[in-house]
């Protein structure tokens, strides 16, 4: 069996509780000869009422059931004080505003039977009209009401958005992996199969074939533990360094984003593969902002990764162009194009995505030489 669970209170509330039942004491005292029943009673059900203003947050409904029974009590058996009502029209606030929603609407229905009994005995020397005090009292208990639903949708919309910042920092870092891992893997498995198909009759270029090998899983390696780096730090781990325990600064910094200036690195790669790049860049391209940099590096890169994947090309052509307020991109190459009625992969979903975000447009298509091409329009802020 748990242990229960304690029952908490704020010294704002404690204290609101305390200077209320130091003003009954005493108005109950100087009343002493007016009241009905003795002083312990009197002072008793004082207590009772304003004893749950401590609790209103953590037991509203509790606090307000309690301070209303004793209320009507003190108005039929001792006498009503003018300070009572006030303590009950808090805790009616309190109640609409810290219960829940189910418990929340039995506030009106307490307080009208509160009402009925207060208003009993029209003999008392402070004659109100109880329809008045009646609207005055939900008029407090709305308030309380309408302020608590106010917090519980801005606490959605919150929630809300931190699911969408999640989903979309989970799409981004999925984008980046699978360029990063779909790219480096298909260029290594070109260069592993060209080399196996030369080790015997040009060890030489063999050679440059593995020593390209090496150093493009090097990199890739780099790049995925920055990736996995970020992930763990995202998530609140802490950092371990990379694969083998490898740490160093290399290892700290944040996800390094390539952009249109590494190209030049990109393509050699692609080379590498079998497949001659030919790479046309506007200057004024490399003035964009970065995060159209970064997008137009990975559309190029992944459709020049859908090129060694799928074309069976010999060549491609890489165009960047600033036009119209825009970054225009077009990769084409002569391979065997797509098939009728093909359907987009995860990399051509990726691009797309890419685009979405940006405000772009894209387009594949079979190319005018046969192969497949891939247009995509980047908007310039």
């Amino acid at each position: 069996m748990s242990p229960p669970v304690p029952i908490r209170t704020s010294p704002l509330d404690t204290a609101l509780a305390c200077a209320f039942l130091g003003a009954m004491v005493v108005e109950r005292l100087g009343a002493a000869a007016g009241l009905r029943t003795g002083i312990p009673l009197a002072l008793a059900l004082s207590a009772a009422v304003a004893g749950p203003l401590a609790v209103r947050r953590t037991l509203p409904l509790a606090g307000y059931l309690i301070g209303s029974a004793a209320l009507s009590a003190e108005a039929l058996f001792v006498l009503p004080s003018p300070l009572t009502p006030y303590a009950n029209l808090i805790g009616l606030y309190s109640l609409g505003l810290y219960a829940t929603r189910r418990r929340a609407w039995l506030g009106p229905f307490a307080a009208l039977l509160g009402m009925a009994a207060y208003f009993a005995d029209f003999g008392h020397a402070y004659p109100v009209i109880p329809a008045g005090v009646l609207f005055f009292w939900l008029l407090g208990w709305a308030f309380g009401y309408g302020a608590a639903r106010r917090a519980e949708e801005r606490d959605a919309a919150r929630s809300l958005l931190r699911q969408r910042v999640v989903a979309e920092e989970r799409a981004r870092l999925a984008r980046e992996l699978h360029d990063l891992v779909g790219h480096t893997v298909n260029v290594m498995l070109i260069q592993a199969g060209a080399a196996r198909r030369l080790l015997d009759r040009e060890p030489d270029r063999t050679r440059e074939l593995l020593s390209g090998l090496e150093h493009t899983g090097r990199e890739a390696l780099d790049d995925l533990d920055r990736v996995l780096g970020l992930l763990r730090r995202s998530a609140g781990a802490p950092e371990r360094g990379g694969p083998g325990g490898r740490t160093g600064p290399a290892h700290d910094e944040p996800l390094l984003q390539p952009g249109l200036a590494d190209l030049g690195r990109l393509t050699g790669r692609i080379g590498q593969a079998g497949i001659r790049v030919t790479v046309r860049v506007d200057p004024a391209a490399r003035q964009v902002p970065r995060s159209i940099d970064v997008s137009a590096y990975r559309i190029v890169q992944e459709a020049l990764t859908n090129t060694v994947k799928h074309a069976q090309a010999g060549s491609a052509d890489v165009t960047v162009q600033c036009a119209g307020g825009a970054l225009d991109i077009e990769v084409c190459d002569d391979g065997r194009g797509a098939a009728p009625g093909y359907a987009p992969g995860r990399g051509l979903l990726g691009i797309a995505e890419r685009v979405s975000v940006l405000g772009g447009s894209v387009e594949h298509e079979r190319g005018e030489r046969g192969g497949f091409r891939l247009h995509a329009v980047l908007p310039i802020p």
